[in-house]
């Protein structure tokens, strides 16, 4: 697998590639999403890349991509679309400021499903956080997805918050380098 790492706009030559993995990923249990939120996911491209601190990694094996990680810094004021106010009322106002706003922040991280278990999603995560201002990266996932869960766990990130575990809610993970994840309460 080849790992390659995009900063701007040349990752828009590859639209139809990350649409094609986001619905391998993304359109199974446990997220269940449908082909509108892959579109979506693709018209939101020209705008990511444009965002301050944009990096993206793509996965190939030959020609074809495999996988895909998109990231970028988070900005003040803390953004309210998407799934952001929940994070926000969970860490609270000082901390979503201290903690996310300035950090960069990992918005998709998809593999096919046939690439899984071989490391690809670990170097793809690497790829975007490796020059994170400070070692600060951060990230949203799902409570529902177990899978998710304990592979961000694996990696050392830090469980931020904590919903119901049966629940639907989000999670907040910081990054192993981030200097805040001593201070997140640790699970029951």
């Amino acid at each position: 697998m080849d790992i390659r790492v995009f900063k701007g706009t040349g990752l828009l030559d590859h639209a139809a590639a990350l649409r094609s993995v986001y619905v391998d990923a993304f359109c199974a249990p446990p997220w269940h999403e449908d082909e509108e939120k892959a579109a979506e996911f693709v018209v939101r491209l020209p705008v990511n890349v444009g965002r301050p601190g944009f990096t993206a990694a793509l996965a190939f094996a030959g020609p074809e991509v495999v996988g895909f990680a998109t990231a970028w810094t988070t900005l003040v004021p803390f953004p309210t679309d998407r799934c952001y106010p929940q994070a926000a009322v969970s860490l609270g106002p000082v901390r979503t400021v201290e903690w996310l706003c300035g950090a960069r922040e990992i918005d998709e991280l998809a593999v096919r499903p046939d690439a899984r278990g071989t490391g690809l999603a670990a170097g793809l995560l690497e790829a975007v956080t490796a020059d994170a201002p400070d070692g600060r990266s951060w990230l949203l996932t799902s409570v529902q997805s177990g899978r998710a869960m304990s592979f961000y766990r694996r990696r050392g990130w830090t469980q931020a918050t904590h919903p119901a575990p049966d629940g639907k809610g989000i999670v907040v993970f910081l990054s192993p380098g981030h200097p805040a994840r001593h201070l997140a309460v640790p699970p029951l």
